[in-house]
């Protein structure tokens, strides 16, 4: 077992205890304020290309949150509650269990849908060389992404031909470059960008009109 491995381990075993009156609180707001399970599940892609269920609580009524089509950024779909534990990142907390369980690491490349790594594909190859993870260097460079595509004339080009090769370069590097300390360096950052409000100088013409 790696020492990444076993870090994981013990910190999401460790996070889970501690945070479990939050996980449960923030469960039953979310069965309150909105019909349907507390828990969103989705398959994403990990590992050496393996499936796998991602947990998330679930931030969009059902009937929006099933509709089909790429709508990124169409806030009407987010519940109030939702907002919230969006700009927080605490709907992100079940993934914890994920990585508990292996399908995931404290820190690595944000796993995506299937669809969007049939993209690049052999970029795909070296990101996925490694456990996706919770946060990564690209999940806080676009910590306001749904912002970003919602402003965007045509959302999934934008996404597609401009924030995906960016992300896809921040994880291959973030794949060839690992080292345990700056695993740690990242957790930090992540903490420091959830508190601190998107700077919104990187997205204003991202994808631009």
């Amino acid at each position: 077992m790696t020492c990444k491995r076993l870090f994981d381990i013990i910190s999401s075993t460790m996070a889970l205890l501690a945070l479990s009156p939050l996980l449960l609180l923030i469960g039953v707001l979310v069965r309150i304020h909105s019909t349907g399970p507390a828990i969103f599940r989705q398959t994403r892609i990990g590992r050496n290309g393996r499936p796998f269920t991602l947990l998330k609580f679930r931030s969009m009524s059902i009937q929006k949150q099933t509709a089909p089509g790429f709508t990124p950024g169409a806030t009407t779909r987010i519940t109030r509650l939702g907002k919230w534990i969006r700009k927080t990142k605490t709907d992100e907390l079940p993934q914890l269990w994920n990585v508990l369980i292996g399908d995931m690491s404290l820190v690595g490349p944000r796993p995506e849908v299937p669809e969007w790594t049939k993209v690049y594909p052999e970029r795909w190859k070296v990101v996925l060389s490694v456990r996706p993870g919770i946060t990564d260097p690209a999940s806080i460079e676009y910590r306001d992404e749904e912002s970003i595509l919602a402003s965007a004339d045509d959302p999934e080009a934008c996404y597609r031909d401009e924030i995906l090769p960016r992300k896809l370069n921040l994880s291959e590097s973030y794949v060839r470059n690992w080292s345990f300390l700056g695993d740690l360096a990242i957790l930090v950052r992540t903490v420091v960008a959830i508190v601190r409000p998107a700077s919104s100088e990187s997205s204003a013409d991202e994808c631009g009109e």
